[in-house]
């Protein structure tokens, strides 16, 4: 069944759980695969301590499902999105861009789900000499090269 708030199921529930807690955070511009949502717990603000004292997460295959943990358990932030990027775009330093061709798994705040998923040309096209002066609009579908 589509998610309610129009983001994507994970690409294999079954595997939901089986990630290592620790991944990128944020950057890379593209997804290619929703791997899990997460809601980190955070005894230190209520959570039950599972783990410690130490943070730890809940992983669920539909943001539904994540958004309703968050939302009725204490001591948890806004659900995040463990992607899987197979290529994804760095950039070093402020304006300077580069195509990376290697997969990595990084989590992501929800909302740049919203970006359409990569395709073959969406990299080229950003990395284009011609590419519009407000390069994410190519992320965001708003703009397309001829």
């Amino acid at each position: 069944m589509p998610d309610p708030f129009g983001f994507p199921d994970v690409v294999d529930a079954e595997r939901v759980g089986d990630y290592p807690a620790l991944a990128k955070c944020g950057g890379g511009y593209v997804w290619d695969e929703v791997l899990e949502y997460r809601v980190w717990c955070h005894p230190e603000r209520g959570a039950t301590d599972l783990a410690g004292g130490n943070a730890y997460y809940h992983a669920f295959a539909t943001y539904s499902e994540a958004l309703e943990f968050s939302q009725g358990t204490i001591g948890t932030e806004e659900p995040l999105a463990l992607i899987l990027q197979r290529e994804f775009i760095d950039e070093p330093s402020k304006g300077e861009y580069v195509h990376v061709r290697r997969e990595r798994v990084t989590e992501w705040p929800v909302e740049f789900l919203r970006r359409p998923r990569r395709t073959a040309s969406t990299i080229p096209d950003f990395l284009a000499p011609d590419a519009p002066a407000n390069r994410l609009e190519i992320l965001r579908g708003h703009a397309h090269r001829n």
